[in-house]
């Protein structure tokens, strides 16, 4: 199959596979009489990428991962347990920006004098008067 094929049966882009070939986690057949021509082995092994990367694995594991032979459960297991705890930290990153942001989101609703506690969290300056810009403009 050409690339295109490739590309539509793997479920992404011709600069994807173009991505992945550069960095040697696909190989790049060799030009024949006309076209490279990818193989059901090709297309495999693209789809194992993307469910690697669907896991979590970044591109650098996976390449790790195709690298190891099938029976090297030893190192699977610990590229794998590396990724868990990796995804751990991040839900544990996201469950206090979840509390922190809600907490801001239920004070905004509470109303109260003042600026939003939202924009002020973030230190976002407040819009000039309009009043005031016309005046002095006016006044220019």
């Amino acid at each position: 199959m050409k690339i295109g094929d490739l590309a539509r049966a793997g479920g992404v882009s011709v600069e994807t596979i173009r991505f992945y070939q550069r960095r040697g986690l696909l190989a790049e057949p060799p030009r024949g009489a006309g076209a490279r021509r990818y193989s059901q082995d090709d297309l495999e092994r693209l789809r194992s990428i993307r469910a690697a990367q669907t896991a979590g694995f970044t591109l650098e594991e996976i390449a790790t991962l195709l690298g190891l032979d099938h029976d090297d459960r030893a190192a699977a297991r610990a590229l794998a347990e590396a990724r868990i705890a990796a995804i751990d930290e991040k839900i544990a990153t996201l469950r206090t920006m979840r509390a922190a942001l809600k907490d801001l989101a239920a004070d905004c609703a509470r109303g109260g004098d003042g600026p939003c506690p939202i924009l002020g969290a973030f230190s976002i300056p407040p819009k000039p008067n309009r009043a005031n810009n016309q005046t002095r403009a006016r006044r220019a």
